[in-house]
């Protein structure tokens, strides 16, 4: 592991280890050199390969002929910023440990390891750490309409950091927070970049886009129906440890009670509702398209539908705005319908009228007939029996 330069009478090192520190005495003729080769290591838990979220572990051993120093340490991240160790452990003048703060997938890249001692230790060492995840936030909100096309998409960073380790993972659906989670899919990367992916469930119709970044987990929902709102979880798995990436769908959809076109006279109930309670800072609006700003109705904080009347035909659209802005644009045109229609809507209307009226009158005609045919058989009954009991024979003197 070593070479001795003639020329310039040096000796090269190569892989150094603690146990080369020590002494080195070089002579030639009458000149004698001596030298203290002072050894660091530096050394990262898990290889420097991490998920989100976990604590890395530093250690700096130093092995050195004399009596070992106190050391000042600084680090610094890949951003070049100075990082305060949560934790700073001596356990004996020769080593140290550090406990770094939580990963972030922003903190891939090469760290440097500042060590110093006066008067003649300043070295720096620098070491690798690769966070392995999703680019996107832990939590994603997406909004679609009933009918529309929604394309979920989570984007993986193996292929950004030359992640050269194989990993697991699957994407999950559930409708509600504590309900059964159904499978959709499960995919793999080997050691070499390579991701292959197995579709698991038909619970409903969903595709997976083969035109998509490679490390990309995507689904495609052709047709988004109500029901197909909820959680869209997307985990991955290395080395007995995983980390997982949400996507909540909030679906939309309007409605009229009754449908269909509006007669004249009548009124109808337009309905806009999502499938899941909407966060403080987004709400429901109708909105009449040309109108004024009485032809409008906004939905109260985490109410799921809102409701408007109407009794002229008119275009209204259903917006769900979220911070100010609107995320979803739902409309529904309200028609008049025919004048033939409301004629036969008002003939159906009168023509009911008088046949109520006309079946209550003849409730009522017959009931009194009834009554007086009832009255007339109780007075030929007492006549009867008034005769019975009064019957005798009267002779004429």
């Amino acid at each position: 592991r070593s070479e001795y330069n003639p020329t310039s009478k040096g000796l090269k090192v190569w892989d150094l280890k603690l146990s080369d520190a020590g002494n080195y005495t070089c002579e030639f003729d009458l000149h004698t050199v001596r030298i203290s080769l002072h050894v660091f290591e530096l050394t990262i838990s898990s290889d420097g390969h991490f998920l989100p979220n976990e604590v890395p572990k530093l250690t700096l051993t130093q092995n050195s002929p004399l009596s070992p120093p106190k050391l000042s340490i600084t680090l610094f991240n890949s951003n070049n910023n100075i990082v305060r160790p949560e934790l700073l452990e001596k356990k004996n003048p020769q080593t140290y440990v550090l406990n770094l703060k939580q990963l972030e997938t922003t903190d891939n890249g090469t760290w440097m390891c500042h060590v110093h001692s006066d008067p003649w230790i300043n070295q720096s060492i620098s070491f690798d750490v690769k966070v392995l995840g999703f680019q996107s936030p832990d939590l994603e909100r997406k909004y679609a309409t009933v009918g529309s096309t929604v394309i979920l998409s989570w984007h993986l960073n193996f292929q950004k950091i030359k992640w050269k380790e194989g990993f697991t993972g699957q994407l999950n659906w559930k409708q509600q927070e504590s309900a059964t989670p159904h499978e959709l899919l499960d995919f793999n990367v080997t050691a070499r970049g390579e991701k292959h992916e197995t579709k698991k469930s038909s619970h409903f119709w969903f595709e997976i886009p083969e035109s998509k970044p490679k490390s990309a987990i995507e689904v495609k929902l052709p047709k988004v129906h109500f029901n197909h709102s909820g959680q869209y979880q997307c985990q991955l798995a290395y080395n007995r440890r995983s980390v997982q990436s949400k996507i909540e769908l909030v679906v939309m959809k309007v409605s009229a009670n009754p449908a269909g076109p509006l007669p004249r006279g009548a009124k109808m109930t337009l309905i806009c509702q999502v499938s899941r309670p909407l966060p403080s800072n987004a709400h429901l609006l109708w909105e009449r398209v040309n109108g004024t700003e009485g032809d409008t109705k906004k939905s109260k904080q985490h109410e799921v539908k809102v409701e408007v009347n109407v009794s002229t035909a008119g275009l209204w659209n259903c917006h769900l705005v979220e911070d100010g802005d609107r995320k979803i644009s739902l409309n529904y045109p309200v028609e008049e319908a025919p004048v033939w229609i409301s004629y036969v809507v008002i003939g159906a209307s009168t023509g009911g009228s008088i046949l109520v009226f006309s079946l209550a009158g003849l409730c009522i005609i017959s009931g009194i007939r009834w009554w007086r045919r009832r009255q007339r058989a109780r007075r030929m009954a007492r006549a009867r029996q008034y005769l019975l009991e009064n019957k005798t024979c009267q002779c004429q003197q």
